[in-house]
C-alpha cells in the first residue's frame, strides 16, 4: 500500500523564474515539431540504466578525497546485480565495488546534477555515514524558505525494481486502501480515503470513510508510546508480499469485527471514476484522477471519450485531491485534453530549468514540454475544448498535478480550485539508478507559458471555496462536500454554502495540519514517487 500522508504540509521557496517574454520566445522553437513527439517532458522517468552521462562537475569538497566524476565509479557495487534489466532488456552494468565506490558515485552525481549543488555543505564527510543511502540523505541544501522551512524537503530514494513497477504500472505492496489522517495525535482519527477495486481491502468490504480504530490489538485512537506507534506503522505500510495484519474499523459509529488483510501486489487505478451530472446541454463531467503513471494515458483517453458522448459536457470537475503527481507527460496530455488545440497550439506546457552546469547537455528545445496532442503510440488525443475547469484539491495535490493548474492558467484557461491549498512543489527529478537504488534529487524547476512558476506555497482555492474533505460521502457523489461546492460555484459563482474559511477547512477534515513532530511520530508518508514531477529527456524529434 502506498500510504498517503494526506495532511503533510509541503512548502518551498519562491522561484527565480524566467520572464514571460523568454518563455514565449522559446515556445516558438516547438512550433514545427507537432504535439506528440518525444519532447523535453517525456514520461515515466528515464528507462533505468540508460540515462545520458551527466557532465562532470569538477571541483568542490566531497569530504575525504574530494569529488570525482560519477561516471568513473558508476556501477561499482557492493552487491552487483546479475542478469537482464527488465527496463532495458540488456544486462545490468554492475561490477564488483565497495561502499566507498557507491558513496563516491552519490557525491559526484549530486555535484553534477543537483539544482542547488553549490549549496551542499562542504564540511560533510563521507566516512561519517555508513551507507550510500545515509550519505545521499544529507547531501542537500540547508537553506530555508522565507517561512523558515527547509527549501529542499524532497530528497528520496527507492529500490530500483520497486520504482520501475510503481512508475510503469502503479504496482506496489499493500492492501489497496489509502488512508488519510484527520487527526494524527491521540485521539487519532485515521480514515480510509479510497479503496482500489479488486484489492484485498475491497474484497473485505471496506470503503471510503471507514475509521481505523485498532491494528494488531493496538488502540489506534488512544494508544501512546513509540512501540505502539511502530506496530501501527508496520501494519499500515507493509513491506513484504504475504505480510498479514489485523485491522478493526468503525463505520457510521458502529465498530466492526477484526479483519485480517494480506499484503499483495496492488496495481493502482489512476482514473477511478468518471460520471456526468445534469441533463444534456447543461451537463458537468466528473473525473477522479489519482496518479500520473503510464497506465493513466489509456484510462484518461477512455474517460474523455466517455465525457464526449451524448452531446458532451459543458463543464468539468477533475478530482485531484489525492493526486501527488508523477509523469509530466501525462499532466501535459490531460491539460491538452481539457483545453483542446485552440489555446494550446504552439504553446509551452512547462519550461524546465536545470543547474548552470547543464548536466544533461540539453538544449532549450529539449527543456520545453509541449502540450502533447497524441498518445505515445501516436494516436490523436480526444479533447473537450473547455475554456474553464474546476479542480478539487488538497495538500496532497502536488507537483505534476500542480503543473496542470499552472500550465492551463498560463494559456488563459480559467482554473477554479475547490478544497484546500495544494502542496507547493515547482520542482522535479531526473531519476538515476546506481547499484539497484534509484536516487531522486531536485534536478530542475519549471515555469508555464507565461513564465510563472512561483507557487512554492501552493495554489489556494477560490474565495469562499476552502472546503474540508467529506468522509461521509463517496467520491463522485454530488452531495460530497467538495464536489457539491464545485457545483454551487458553477451555478452561483460562489461556494458560500460550504465551509467558508481555510481555518475551518483545516480543522474537521483531511486537511488538518499536524506538527512535524506528529508526522514523524505517527504517519508514514505516501510513496514519494507519487508526490513528484518525473521526466525523461528523449530528444525532441522536431
Amino acid at each position: 500500500m502506498a500510504f498517503r500522508n494526506a495532511h503533510a504540509s509541503r512548502r518551498s521557496r519562491a522561484l527565480a523564474i524566467t520572464t514571460g517574454a523568454m518563455a514565449l520566445a522559446l515556445a516558438g522553437l516547438l512550433a514545427g515539431c507537432g504535439g506528440g513527439g518525444g519532447g523535453g517532458g517525456g514520461g515515466g522517468g528515464f528507462p533505468i540504466g540508460v540515462l545520458p552521462t551527466p557532465t562532470p562537475g569538477g571541483g568542490g569538497n566531497g569530504g575525504e578525497g574530494g569529488i570525482v566524476a560519477s561516471a568513473t565509479v558508476a556501477g561499482q557495487c557492493v552487491a552487483p546485480r546479475r542478469g537482464t534489466n527488465p527496463a532495458t532488456g540488456r544486462a545490468y552494468p554492475d561490477t564488483a565495488g565497495t561502499v566507498d565506490n557507491e558513496k563516491s558515485w552519490v557525491r559526484g552525481w549530486i555535484d553534477e546534477t543537483y539544482l542547488w549543488y553549490n549549496e551542499v555543505p562542504t564540511t560533510l564527510k563521507a566516512s561519517d555515514y555508513a551507507t550510500p543511502l545515509t550519505w545521499f540523505s544529507v547531501l542537500k541544501t540547508q537553506a530555508t524558505t522565507p517561512s523558515g522551512q527547509l527549501k529542499d524537503r524532497f530528497h528520496f530514494y527507492l529500490d530500483t525494481e520497486a520504482y520501475r513497477l510503481e512508475s510503469e504500472g502503479g504496482v506496489s505492496v499493500g492492501y489497496g486502501m489509502d488512508t488519510a489522517a484527520v487527526r494524527s495525535s491521540p485521539p487519532r482519527n485515521i480514515r480510509l480515503a479510497f479503496v482500489e477495486p479488486g484489492s484485498p481491502a475491497a474484497a473485505a468490504g471496506l470503503a471510503r470513510g471507514a475509521k481505523l480504530v485498532a491494528v494488531d490489538g493496538v488502540d489506534v485512537v488512544a494508544s501512546t508510546g513509540q512501540a505502539n506507534v511502530d506496530i501501527i506503522n508496520r501494519a499500515i505500510s507493509p513491506q513484504a508480499l504475504g505480510e498479514k495484519h489485523t485491522f478493526t474499523f468503525e463505520v457510521s459509529g458502529t465498530r466492526g469485527s477484526p479483519i485480517e488483510l494480506t499484503a499483495q501486489r496492488i496495481t493502482s487505478t489512476p482514473v477511478l471514476y468518471t460520471r456526468t451530472i445534469g441533463p444534456a446541454g447543461n451537463r458537468v463531467g466528473y473525473l477522479l484522477f489519482n496518479d500520473h503513471i503510464s497506465t493513466a494515458e489509456g484510462q484518461l483517453v477512455t474517460a474523455m471519450n466517455t465525457l464526449k458522448q451524448d452531446g458532451g459536457v459543458q463543464d468539468l470537475v477533475i478530482d485531484m485531491r489525492y493526486n501527488g503527481g508523477g509523469q509530466l507527460r501525462i499532466a501535459s496530455q490531460l491539460a491538452y485534453m481539457v483545453a483542446g488545440p485552440g489555446p494550446t497550439n504552439g504553446k509551452t506546457f512547462e519550461l524546465l530549468t536545470f543547474n548552470d552546469k547543464n548536466p544533461y547537455r540539453t538544449t532549450l528545445a529539449d527543456n520545453l514540454t509541449p502540450f502533447f496532442t497524441t498518445t505515445r503510440a501516436g494516436q490523436p488525443l480526444p479533447t473537450l475544448g473547455l475554456s474553464r475547469v474546476t479542480l478539487l484539491t488538497g495538500r496532497s495535490t502536488c507537483s505534476a498535478s500542480e503543473s496542470v493548474i499552472n500550465s492551463l492558467r498560463g494559456v488563459g484557461v480559467t482554473v477554479n480550485l475547490v478544497g484546500a491549498t495544494t502542496c507547493g512543489k515547482p520542482y522535479g527529478f531526473v531519476p538515476q539508478d546506481n547499484c539497484g537504488t534509484t536516487y531522486f534529487a531536485v534536478n530542475f524547476k519549471g515555469v508555464n507559458q507565461a513564465g510563472f512558476g512561483d507557487y512554492g506555497d501552493g495554489f489556494a482555492p477560490n474565495a469562499s471555496c476552502a472546503v474540508a474533505d467529506d468522509f461521509d460521502h463517496l467520491l463522485g457523489d454530488a452531495a460530497e462536500g467538495r464536489l457539491a461546492a464545485a457545483l454551487r460555484l458553477r451555478d452561483t459563482g460562489s461556494c458560500a454554502a460550504a465551509t467558508a474559511s481555510a481555518k475551518a477547512a483545516d480543522a474537521p477534515g483531511l486537511e488538518k495540519a499536524a506538527t512535524p513532530a506528529e508526522e514523524e511520530l505517527f504517519l508514514r508518508p505516501r510513496s514519494p514517487l507519487r508526490e513528484n514531477r518525473l521526466i525523461d529527456l528523449v530528444p525532441n524529434p522536431g
